[in-house]
């Protein structure tokens, strides 16, 4: 399955939030929770077998980083996968805590 234009939805839930991309009833997600001093903490990004080899993962943690720079807060990237996006991406320097 190829990735056609990626639509990255936010999803606000009362303890976690989540970003999702889904296609063709596959979903790939990155889970979040903001705290009270403007951090949000990414704590897990799942990326099915239907998407592996697209770039999905990066795409999610990129859109939580421009999200996080125009709301002004910073990200502790918890799960290993996006740490080493973020690893990958010095750019983002100024989003990481």
């Amino acid at each position: 399955m190829e990735a056609r234009t990626t639509r990255i939805e936010r999803e606000d839930g009362a303890g976690t939030s989540r970003y999702v991309y889904r296609i063709d009833g596959a979903e790939a997600e990155l889970t979040f929770r903001e705290t009270g001093d403007g951090q949000i903490i990414i704590d897990h990004t799942g990326v099915p077998d239907a998407f592996r080899g697209q770039g999905m993962g990066a795409k999610l943690v990129a859109q939580a980083v421009e999200d996080a720079r125009a709301a002004g807060k910073t990200i502790i990237p918890s799960c290993s996968f996006a740490a080493a996006q973020f690893k990958r991406h010095p750019e983002w320097a100024d989003v990481r805590a």
